[in-house]
């Protein structure tokens, strides 16, 4: 085995699982006292690992908050929008586990526990090691982990044993999918699988990920499902209206249009009320009230939005927004992982930036202007008329500020574009 080389852990049969246990903790330890190791860890892991040296995360011992409380922990659940999709989670996931003495935990986006199920004798160490409902489980509280690991990288991962960058959670094995919103991309939360090192699978990551894109079709339907109920209160009511006007749900989804193109959702204010408000790709229009959602009739002589300032924040690990101010008041949307790196290099590229250059810039392919020229209209439809094309670009008398996180290897951390990896060098 060179120095070049990983631990490929699906070729693990059982009678692997010590001796590839051995490997990986002289591996990590290796790796945290700066030395090179006899192989590399597998990218993802080595990536979280940079970032727990980074962040201060103390590898010897647990660094844990306190729980929720019980009354903390069922508000949460009440409000989590996995709470439709829990039965699917546990019907696919649960007898399974409890049959391979593994446990499945669901968090919510901020990494914290609120469901957990499984194998008895598992469950009680779960409690030893801290790995309880209300407990904080995100990357930078615990460290390399099947929960708030794929909470940053927002893809699939599998950490086994040593890979744990804390070192009293080595006799674990975590692997953990992002369950993301299918309308918008947003992180929803983490459905998780663990158990002792010694049951450790090969299959459960393809397992476990399938199971969490079945969670996001059950999602998609429900969303369906409400808009067509929507859009049946909505119908009579736009066909008396002589102008422009879309009933949306309380998320901005449109259900029905009168008057003008359909558009899949507009920007809501935050606090939505009935009368006059701004709707950034609308302009000045008037909301009322619907049953499952709101009535928006658009004023046809809106007044121009001028003096626009946008604040594009990409400082978070997990969660990007763009905020927009101007005479006619502000607003601001959280964005997609896509969204995000498209308004970043666009902020970078005050000049413009073609389709086939962005192409280039997030997937190293410049022929993907297909996927580019999707994106940005979807875009353009929250950012109204702030973005022009050919090339695309924010307006020249656009005031735009990108607020960066401290250190530039934490810009984007679930990006695999070209530009934002190259970006993430000091220096660059």
């Amino acid at each position: 085995m060179n120095k070049d080389s990983t631990i490929d852990l699906t070729r693990l049969s059982a009678m692997d699982v010590a001796l590839a246990s051995r490997l990986l903790r002289g591996v990590r330890d290796a790796t945290l006292s700066g030395h090179r190791p006899r192989v590399r860890p597998r990218p993802e892991i080595g990536e979280s690992w940079d970032r727990m040296l980074r962040g201060g995360v103390a590898p010897d011992r647990d660094v844990r908050r306190g729980l929720l409380s019980a009354d903390e922990v069922e508000e949460r659940r009440r409000s989590s929008p996995l709470l439709p999709v829990l039965p699917v989670l546990r019907e696919a996931l649960v007898t399974v586990a409890e049959a391979a003495q593994h446990i499945m935990v669901v968090s919510d986006a901020d990494g914290r526990l609120l469901w957990r199920e499984g194998h008895p004798a598992v469950l009680r160490k779960g409690d030893r090691h801290g790995f309880m409902v209300g407990a904080h489980w995100a990357e930078d509280v615990v460290g390399t982990n099947g929960v708030g690991t794929p909470l940053v990288t927002r893809r699939p991962v599998q950490v086994f044993s040593a890979e744990h960058f804390v070192e009293s959670h080595h006799q674990w094995t975590c692997t953990g999918a992002p369950i993301c919103d299918p309308r918008d991309g947003r992180l929803l939360g983490v459905v998780d699988v663990s158990g002792p090192v010694e049951t450790m699978h090969p299959a459960t990551l393809s397992w476990v990920t399938s199971v969490a894109r079945l969670a996001e079709a059950r999602l998609r339907e429900r969303h369906v499902a409400t808009l067509e109920r929507l859009r049946a209160v909505a119908a009579p009511v736009l066909a008396r209206i002589r102008g422009r006007a879309v009933a949306v749900d309380p998320h901005g989804w449109t259900a029905a249009v009168t008057g003008m193109p359909l558009l899949d959702r507009v920007a809501l204010p935050k606090s939505l009320v009935e009368g006059a408000c701004w709707i950034p790709a609308l302009g000045a229009c008037k909301a009322a009230p619907l049953p499952g959602g709101w009535l928006i009739l658009v004023d046809d002589a809106p007044e121009p939005l001028t003096a626009t300032r946008v604040v594009l924040d990409v400082s978070r690990a997990r969660r990007w927004s763009v905020e927009v101010s101007g005479e006619a008041g502000s607003w601001s949307h959280e964005l997609s992982p896509r969204h995000a790196e498209l308004l970043y290099l666009l902020a970078l590229h005050r000049t413009g930036r073609s389709a086939s250059g962005l192409a280039e810039d997030l997937f190293g392919d410049p022929a993907r202007t297909v996927t580019v020229r999707a994106e940005m209209s979807r875009v353009r439809r929250y950012l109204g008329g702030l973005l022009a094309h050919r090339p695309y670009r924010f307006l020249e008398d656009t005031d735009v500020e990108v607020v960066l996180p401290d250190d530039p290897r934490d810009l984007l951390p679930h990006s695999t574009a070209p530009a934002v990896v190259g970006a993430r060098v000091p220096g660059s």
